[in-house]
């Protein structure tokens, strides 16, 4: 279909390479490929690490230990569409419960879900560098849409590496308490390499996922894709040349490039990450 220039409207019609030549010089692609880059950069290291933290502490012998863990993955099997709706109004400017809660400190509200400022850009600007486009970083719109997913990807990781935690043998803890380890010299001697295949499964699943993000796009932002593009992830522009545009030709070259992206990503992991994974 890549090859192809494929309507509802008219006949297909053989064009060889010009989809992937326009998806070369089309402006929007390069956008949504870079809002999709911070978006991955954002959620995927931050959802690991955060979940990594809170499965370290369910893997202690506290009371309710059912609850919590209960409580952390409810999202997961919650409607993504559902979520982002209560989001979309927790991130309101005017009623959002999230500019109240940083008034209480006397921070000034933002307007999040509408502002298409770059993280960078606002640090930045007033130390006196000026940054534009990519190098302006996430979007603040975008910014808001990464929380919202990290919160909602938590549950899994958590479970996923409190199963990973929970495999650990104890006398790897035994003999090292035993050689006067402390807790960090533990955890990251020890626990961090057992649980390694663990993590190293989650970061490449979760870049996928990440990478293949849409329901957060169309329903939290408007227009979607908005403010200015900025929340514009690869897999919207996909959808918005396919099925708003009816390109399908041109769609399928980008869906096409996102799986070669996709899986040369996979294999980086595998060759620069998988080697400092420890198997027993």
């Amino acid at each position: 279909m890549s090859f192809y220039n494929w309507s509802i409207a008219g006949p297909l019609k053989f064009i060889g390479l010009k989809n992937f030549y326009r998806l070369i010089i089309d402006p929007k692609f390069y956008q949504s490929l870079g809002n999709t880059f911070w978006y991955v950069l954002g959620v995927v290291p931050l959802t690991i690490i955060i979940a990594l933290f809170f499965a370290y502490l369910l893997n202690q012998k506290v009371k309710g230990q059912g609850i919590y863990r209960t409580v952390y993955y409810l999202p997961v099997v919650t409607s993504i569409v559902a979520i982002s709706v209560v989001w979309k109004w927790i991130f309101n400017p005017d009623r959002g419960i999230f500019n109240a809660f940083l008034s209480l400190f006397g921070i000034e509200g933002m307007k999040w879900l509408n502002d298409s400022r770059g993280l960078f850009e606002i640090i930045f600007t007033p130390l006196g560098i000026n940054l534009s486009g990519f190098f302006a970083g996430p979007s603040i719109a975008l910014v808001a849409l990464m929380i919202m997913t990290i919160w909602h990807s938590l549950g899994y990781c958590i479970i996923i590496i409190l199963a990973g935690l929970q495999n650990v043998p104890a006398q790897y803890y035994e003999a090292a308490r035993l050689d006067s380890a402390n807790g960090w010299h533990i955890f990251w001697y020890i626990t961090i390499p057992v649980i390694s295949p663990t993590l190293f499964y989650l970061l490449v699943t979760q870049t996928i996922i990440a990478f293949n993000t849409f329901t957060p796009v169309y329903v939290m932002t408007q227009p979607p894709g908005g403010p200015l593009g900025t929340t514009s992830l690869v897999v919207y522009y996909l959808y918005e040349q396919s099925f708003r545009l009816w390109n399908l030709g041109y769609a399928n070259a980008i869906a096409f490039i996102l799986f070669i992206i996709i899986f040369l990503l996979t294999q980086l992991q595998k060759r620069f990450i998988e080697e400092r994974v420890y198997y027993e």
